[in-house]
C-alpha cells in the first residue's frame, strides 16, 4: 500500500501541467531573445504561441527541445523539474516537433526519410507499413515508396509531420503545419489532432500565423512581442481581431486584415477593381505546354493575360501547375510547345535571363531555394538579378553596393543591421522584403509574386500585401500566385483558376461567387 506522501505526490502529478517553462530568459549579445517567459501548456489541449518573427518564439521552442541552453529560468515536465540540454533528452521526455522548414532529402523515398537517423538496420516493409500506418490514423496519406522530389510542396509537409508521429510523443509542437496543406487537408489534420487530444491524452503546442486557425483549433493562446509575454487568453473569450493587435501591438489596416489574419469575415473588395480592365496586356500566355524531365505534364495548354495596372489572381490546389508557372516566368522552364509574350513582343522561354530582361520580376514561392543566397550579404542579394548598377569596368564598386543596398532598406523597410549582415540571419518577412526589393528595383513591367506571405507573421504580410497593391497601382501588371483563397480574393481584381496544368475558369472580383470558386478549384470547369 502506498503511503499517504507518495499518493499525494501522485495527485499532484496528475493534475501537473504537461510542461511549464518558469523565468525563461535568453540573450544573444545585446538582444534580448526571451525575457524571463512563462509559459503553462495543459495535458490534453492544444495551446496557441503568437507572435511576429523576432517575437521569441522559435528561441522558446529550441530552449524546450534542448537545441538552446537558457541563461535562466527551468522547465517542468508533468510537474518534475527537467534539465533539457539535448535533444535526446527532449525526446525521452516524450517532446517532439514539427518544423516549418523541411528537413528532407529529395533523393530519397519517403519511407527512407521517415526512418532517416534509426540506429541498426532498417526494415523496409515495416518502414513502409509504418508510413502507411501513421499516414492512415492522422489522415495524412502519402505513397512511402515516392521519391520526395517527385512530390508536391503540400505532400512534402505530410512527411514532416508523419516523421514526427511516428514516434508517438506525449507533447507535439507543430511550427506552421498547414502553411503548405490546402485548406480541406488543414481541416483534416486539425481534426485528426483534435481527436488525438482527447482520445490519447495528447499535449499539442501549435505556432502559426493564421490567426483564424488559431481560434478555431486551440484551447488556449499565449502572446509574444519583443522577447515577452505580453497576453494569455482563453480563445473561447477572444477573436482574431484581438489577437491580431496583441501580437503587433496596433489595429491592422483594415484592407489586408483578411490576408493578415486569414479569416473570409474580413474581406474587402479592392478600391481599384474596377479599373483594371482597360490597360494595355503586358503578360499573354497561349496554349503553354510543358513536361517534367520525368515526362509528367506540368502544364497542359495554359493560357492567360494579365494588363497594366490589375493584380491578376491564380487561384487552385496545391500542386496543379503554379510551380510551373513560377518557373516558366522565371526562365526555368522550357515550352514544348505554346508561347509567352511580354508587352507583346515575344520571350524565348527557359533562355536563361530572357525574362528578366524583357520586363518580368519574380518573387518566387521558395525564397530560400532560389530567391535568395543565404550565405551572401544582404547587399549582394540586392543586386544579385542585375550587377551592372553597381558595377564598372567589370568591377563591382564596394561603395556604389552599400549605397544601393542602404537606400532599398531604408525604401522597404527592412530591419538589418548592416548591408554586409548574411542573409540567412535575417528573419523570414524580412528576407521576403529583400526579394521583392531586388525585384521592383528593376522597375518590372510584370511582376510575379507566388505565395508572397507564405510563412510571415501580421506584421509582415500586412507590409507585402500593400507593396504588392501599390504595385499594380503603379502601373506594373501582378500575377498573383496563391493557395491562400483569402488573400487572393483581398488583392486581385480577376481570378483565374488553374487545374491540372491549365486554366479552366476566370470571374472578376466583383462577380466572384465563391462555393463556384471552390468547385472550379476542385477540377469542374465554369
Amino acid at each position: 500500500m502506498r503511503s499517504s506522501s507518495t499518493a499525494g505526490a501522485a495527485a499532484d502529478s496528475a493534475v501537473a501541467p504537461a510542461v511549464e517553462m518558469q523565468g525563461i530568459t535568453k540573450g544573444f549579445g545585446r538582444v534580448v531573445a526571451c525575457d524571463r517567459v512563462e509559459l503553462s501548456v495543459g495535458r490534453g489541449e492544444i495551446h496557441g504561441l503568437l507572435g511576429q518573427n523576432g517575437a521569441g518564439k522559435s528561441t522558446l521552442m529550441k530552449i524546450l527541445l534542448g537545441l538552446v541552453m537558457p541563461d535562466a529560468g527551468r522547465i517542468l515536465v508533468n510537474g518534475n523539474p527537467t534539465a533539457i540540454t539535448d535533444p535526446l533528452i527532449a525526446a525521452k521526455a516524450g517532446i517532439a516537433m514539427v518544423h516549418q522548414h523541411f528537413s528532407l532529402v529529395p533523393a530519397l523515398r519517403v519511407w527512407e526519410n521517415v526512418t532517416l537517423g534509426e540506429r541498426g538496420r532498417v526494415d523496409r516493409e515495416q518502414a513502409r507499413r509504418l508510413v502507411r500506418e501513421v499516414g492512415e490514423r492522422y489522415g495524412l496519406e502519402v505513397d512511402p515508396d515516392t521519391k520526395v522530389a517527385d512530390l508536391s510542396t503540400g505532400q512534402r509537409q505530410r512527411v514532416e509531420i508523419i516523421k514526427c508521429l511516428r514516434r508517438d510523443p506525449a507533447l507535439l509542437i507543430l511550427d506552421e503545419p498547414t502553411s503548405m496543406l490546402t485548406l480541406a487537408e488543414s481541416r483534416e489534420l486539425f481534426t485528426v489532432l483534435r481527436r488525438a487530444v482527447q482520445d490519447e491524452d495528447k499535449t499539442i503546442i501549435l505556432i502559426s500565423h493564421k490567426l483564424d486557425e488559431i481560434v478555431h483549433a486551440t484551447d488556449r493562446v499565449t502572446i509574444m512581442r519583443g522577447g515577452a509575454v505580453v497576453a494569455r487568453r482563453e480563445t473561447a473569450q477572444t477573436d482574431v481581431r484581438e489577437l491580431a493587435r496583441e501580437m503587433v501591438g496596433r489595429e491592422l489596416s483594415k484592407w489586408t486584415a483578411a490576408t493578415a489574419v486569414g479569416t473570409m469575415d474580413a474581406l474587402v473588395t479592392p478600391a481599384a477593381a474596377s479599373s483594371s480592365s482597360e490597360g494595355e496586356v503586358r503578360l499573354r500566355i497561349t496554349d503553354a505546354h510543358a513536361n517534367a524531365p520525368d515526362g509528367r505534364p506540368l502544364l497542359r495548354g495554359l493560357s492567360l493575360e494579365v494588363r497594366a495596372g490589375e493584380i491578376l489572381g491564380l487561384a487552385g490546389v496545391e500542386g496543379n501547375g503554379q510551380t510551373a508557372v513560377g518557373d516558366l516566368l522565371s526562365s526555368l522552364l522550357e515550352l514544348d510547345r505554346g508561347s509567352v509574350e511580354v508587352c507583346g513582343g515575344a520571350v524565348s522561354a527557359g533562355r536563361p535571363g530572357a525574362m528578366h530582361a524583357a520586363g518580368v520580376g519574380v518573387v518566387p514561392e521558395d525564397r530560400h531555394v532560389s530567391g535568395c543566397v543565404l550565405d551572401m550579404s544582404v547587399a549582394e542579394n540586392l543586386v544579385l538579378a542585375d550587377l551592372g548598377q553597381v558595377s564598372g569596368r567589370g568591377f563591382v564598386s564596394p561603395r556604389r553596393l552599400r549605397a544601393h543596398a542602404e537606400r532599398l532598406i531604408g525604401e522597404f523597410d527592412i530591419a538589418v543591421p548592416s548591408p554586409d549582415t548574411p542573409m540567412r540571419l535575417l528573419s523570414g518577412g524580412n528576407q521576403q522584403k529583400v526579394v521583392l526589393a531586388r525585384e521592383l528595383a528593376a522597375q518590372p513591367k510584370v511582376l510575379v509574386v507566388a505565395q508572397p506571405t507564405r510563412g510571415l507573421d501580421v506584421g509582415a504580410i500586412e507590409y507585402l500585401t500593400e507593396r504588392v497593391y501599390r504595385a499594380a497601382e503603379n502601373g506594373i501588371a501582378v500575377l498573383l500566385i496563391s493557395t491562400e483563397l483569402e488573400e487572393i480574393l483581398t488583392l486581385a481584381h480577376r481570378v483565374a483558376v488553374i487545374h491540372r496544368g491549365a486554366v479552366i475558369g476566370e470571374m472578376s472580383r466583383a462577380d466572384v461567387d465563391v462555393e463556384r470558386l471552390g468547385l472550379m478549384m476542385g477540377g469542374q470547369a465554369a
